[in-house]
């Protein structure tokens, strides 16, 4: 990880994101991963809506995520994102949730995706995009 491609986000964690027992439900951190990744792309000078008005799309086509220890109500959490891979027609971004007070890491996890056109057909990640993307490393 280079840590200059690194982005933080950080925020409190709601009461509707935990569940019975009183901890984060585990859904709700593939939602935080997409908030880092919306950072990821506006610390870029950009925003997924102008990959989307550009007529490309970043599906996620994987995700994986390992929880280490429960987020609780009200903490503040910062998912911290960055880039792993960048191919032809898609990327890798890495995660890692910690608890903002404690540095305790709570999850990590990634998500690969690949580039549609509007037709929803896998196409080549066009070089404006290559642009932004440009700090992934090649792997």
């Amino acid at each position: 990880m280079d840590p200059a491609s690194v982005v933080e986000t950080t925020f409190h964690v709601r009461y509707a994101e935990t569940d019975q027992m009183g901890v984060v439900h585990h859904s709700v951190y593939v939602v935080w991963f997409e908030e880092g990744r919306s950072a990821w792309l506006r610390a870029r000078g950009t925003s997924y809506a102008e990959v989307e008005a550009s007529g490309h799309f970043f599906a996620v086509s994987e995700i994986h995520v390992r929880y280490l220890a429960p987020a609780r109500y009200d903490r503040a959490v910062t998912v911290r994102t960055w880039p792993s891979r960048l191919g032809s027609r898609g990327f890798t971004l890495e995660y890692e949730v910690v608890d903002t007070e404690s540095g305790q890491l709570l999850a990590t996890g990634s998500t690969r995706h690949i580039c549609l056109d509007r037709e929803g057909r896998v196409t080549r990640i066009p070089g404006a995009w290559r642009k932004v993307l440009a700090s992934v490393d090649r792997s």
